[in-house]
This record gives C-alpha cells, structure tokens and sequence, in this order.
C-alpha cells in the first residue's frame, strides 16, 4: 500500500462500486477503511443486506465477493471532509473517472450527499438514492455518510433505509 492512501478495492464489472470523499485518520493510521470506531460503514453494509456478514475492516477485500468495491474520492486523511481544497476535490473527480472508466463497474454509490454536486455541478437532484444521471457508463446512488458525526442522518437507524434501498435496487446475484 502506498504510504498515506488506502489501498482501493477494485475489480472488473463490479456491481456497486463505493466511493467515499476521503479517510480519516484513525482508517489511514491502521491501513484500512472505515476502522473508526464510531463510524457506521460496515453494520450499515450488513443490516441493510449488502453484504451476508458483518465485516471488520481489515476485510474489506471480502467486499469484491460481494460484487461490491470500494474507493475514496481524495486519499489525504482529515477529520472533516470540509477540511479538502476545492483542488483535491476536482483532482478526485478526475481520478475517479478514470477508475471507472477503466474498472467498469454497473453503479457507484457515493457515500456522502456532499459528493453529488461535485461530481454534479450542474444537477438539480439533491438528496440521496438513486440519481437521472450517470458517471461515465455507471449509474449513480447517493447515500448518507456513514460517519458518526452525520447529524442530518443520526445512527446507523437513521442511514439504514438509504443503504437498504441501494441493496434492494442492485441486489446481490446469487
């Protein structure tokens, strides 16, 4: 893994593909995403039926079993997302375009409704699930972020419904 970013977890033709702004530290110290413990990722990925377990960080490649990967927009670590630049931001853009383009996979999940009118300047659908819009050829769902310190949407209770609406309209394939 290169030093300061987390490794992507990436595959070809992936049926969801999750894309989260950026780690905090506590994920980039331990070298894996979303092992803050207050943050909601991997019980939100379960319960709403994502995943057929409950993961722990340090599996996270179990993902790709799943048809599921996961990537973070700007690899710099902060405690806030509002603590990126504008710059990073559009650089991730680009990035991620990119993995997409070369990665392909059917739909991407962006873990954060501040997300959406970065990758979307120009839309006029706020709010999360599922968008009219599409990033390269992947359609676009956007859900809550995870984190604890989502307020808009308190608990993982309060996020759940999102993440089950995303596995009920891209289930797993059996």
């Amino acid at each position: 893994m290169p030093r300061g970013a987390l490794t992507d977890i990436l595959a070809h033709d992936l049926r969801i593909l999750l894309v989260a702004i950026n780690p905090a530290p506590p994920s980039l110290a331990s070298g894996y995403h979303f092992a803050t413990p207050t943050n909601g990722f991997w019980k939100l990925m379960f319960e709403s039926g994502l995943t057929p377990r409950l993961y722990r960080p340090f599996e996270a490649s179990c993902l790709l079993s799943d048809g599921i990967g996961l990537t973070s927009l700007v690899s710099r670590a902060t405690r806030t997302a509002a603590e990126l630049t504008l710059g990073e931001r559009r650089e991730g853009v680009v990035a991620l375009a990119k993995t997409v383009e070369r990665w392909k996979p059917r739909t991407i999940a962006l873990l954060g409704l501040t997300l959406f009118p970065v990758l979307f300047p120009d839309a006029e659908d706020p709010g999360p699930g599922l968008k009219k819009v599409a990033f390269g050829n992947a359609s676009v769902f956007v859900l809550p972020n995870p984190s604890g310190r989502n307020r808009a949407y308190p608990g993982v209770r309060g996020k759940l419904p999102w993440y089950q609406n995303l596995a009920k309209t891209f289930p797993r394939e059996s």
